[in-house]
């Protein structure tokens, strides 16, 4: 993505651009396909942990639907990359002569939702059952644009949701490999740092899962005060004292309860928060490489958890809060290590592995996708979303966990997507979202044991099988 433009050698997908305002409902059927089941959409704006890229982070729709074709078996004929080029606010690709997207700043405002909206419209009047997954898009406009269209179309926000039950299920994972119950995960005390669209994201699915856990559906048992979480960003702690608080990050602010730790003020320091809370997780979503350093490290180690948890979600690789061999050496090598980029596993001192987890998004997406294409949802619920993270958590054998490993192999991904599939649809069904597809009824879906409805998504998935050109005799 950093230099797709010098790299072009073909068109991959649709551009829409700002100067494409009024055209787009036309546009729309210059795409060759006469359906289209998945589509993953970005306006560049925030690609991985890199930044603005503009119209050059079109690779990154182009992966993800990749990983549809391989991981969840969607015809590589119905699905669509679509970058959305509001201009980009990155000087350099603006005097780069090879730079392939309009040279003017972003489109902010009204201006930006007329662009977004007239696209999602062209979109679902060509396609309407088609799945639209939003992709790298900066944190203010991935949660406006998450609230205004998930209940008109069937779309979800990867980074948003995605990443947040991926998150989830590891953290899940992370109560089982402490020898808890997962109950006690209301208890887990975890400390969040980077509060954009990922983190907050996290946040929310872990304060609703921690909602539904067994016992505490009463809302006093555990409301929106109980709060386990401490959030720091680039200013430090956050808590209800910080001037001109985003609305999305209020909720999870520290304030002053008897949950409150002593001496921890607005603004402190990642290491001062880790040395007086000794959370069970550190949870890294920064983007800022390395973060996780020495002294942080050798703070979790007195973790009120004999198997501190460490996520380090951020990628690229570069923007990785820690590596594996970081946290076995200064947290101890009783630890849990995840990570959102690959690292490979540690060989420690016992002659044992250290696993090094990777919490991929491709472990999540392909099946909230998938499920909600085979159901026909209307629209991707939380409790959709809930229902995969809860089946990837699932996934991993006791065994497996005792030895650290949180998430399953790769080489398992269509057995992963079809479980997770199967999870999604039902989960439509259960809330009355399914409107089926044209080969099953939602009444039949429902009628289906577990174990069938994965079966049925398994079949349902596309194989490059290829017709031989010769019969032998």
């Amino acid at each position: 993505c950093e230099n797709y433009s010098g790299l072009f050698r073909r068109p991959r997908g649709m551009y829409f651009s700002a100067k494409d305002k009024g055209e787009m409902m036309s546009m729309i059927y210059n795409w060759p396909a006469e359906k289209v089941d998945m589509i993953v959409v970005t306006d560049g704006s925030r690609i991985l942990g890199l930044g603005d890229l503009g119209v050059q982070g079109i690779g990154i729709p182009i992966g993800k639907l990749d990983v549809y074709v391989a991981a969840a078996g969607i015809n590589p004929q119905k699905v669509l990359p679509i970058m959305l080029d509001v201009g980009t606010n990155n000087e350099e690709l603006l005097e780069d002569k090879l730079y392939l997207g309009l040279r003017q700043p972003r489109l902010e405002g009204e201006e930006y939702l007329a662009v977004v909206d007239e696209f999602m419209e062209a979109v679902h009047a060509r396609w309407p059952k088609a799945i639209v997954q939003f992709e790298d898009f900066q944190m203010k406009w991935a949660f406006e644009t998450l609230q205004r269209y998930r209940s008109r179309f069937c779309m979800f926000n990867d980074d948003v949701q995605g990443t947040a039950g991926v998150a989830l299920a590891g953290l899940l994972g992370a109560v089982r490999a402490q020898g808890r119950p997962l109950a006690d995960f209301t208890k887990q005390k975890i400390v969040v740092v980077g509060a954009g669209s990922a983190g907050i994201g996290v946040l929310n699915m872990a304060k609703h899962a921690m909602l539904r856990m067994p016992g505490t559906h009463k809302i006093g048992e555990l409301g929106e005060g109980h709060n386990q979480f401490w959030v720091l960003d680039k200013d430090g702690l956050i808590t209800k004292s910080r001037k001109d608080l985003d609305p999305a990050v209020a909720r999870f602010a520290r304030g002053y309860g008897p949950e409150e730790v002593e001496d921890l003020h607005e603004g402190a320091s990642l290491v001062e928060v880790v040395k007086k809370v000794k959370p069970h997780v550190l949870l890294g979503l920064s983007g800022v490489g390395g973060i996780f350093n020495e002294e942080v490290l050798k703070a979790m180690k007195e973790s009120d958890s004999p198997c501190p948890a460490i996520f380090a979600m951020s990628n690229p690789t570069t923007k990785a809060e820690c590596t594996p061999e970081d946290v076995f050496k200064h947290v101890g090598e009783n630890a849990v290590f995840a990570s959102g980029s690959p690292f490979s596993n540690v060989t420690l001192s016992n002659g044992r592995k250290g696993y090094a987890n990777q919490a991929n998004n491709m472990y999540l997406f392909p099946g909230i996708g998938l499920g909600a294409l085979l159901s026909g949802a209307r629209h991707i619920s939380d409790g959709m979303l809930h229902a995969a993270a809860e089946c990837l958590a699932s996934y991993i054998t006791d065994d497996a966990i005792r030895k650290g490993i949180l998430f399953p192999s790769i080489s398992s991904i269509r057995h992963i997507t079809a479980r997770v599939g199967a999870a999604v649809a039902r989960a439509a069904v259960d809330e009355d979202l399914a409107e089926g597809c044209p080969d099953l009824d939602p009444r039949d879906l429902r009628s289906m044991s577990e174990s069938d409805t994965v079966d049925y998504v398994a079949r349902k998935m596309w194989y490059p099988v290829y017709s031989p050109l010769v019969n032998d005799k």
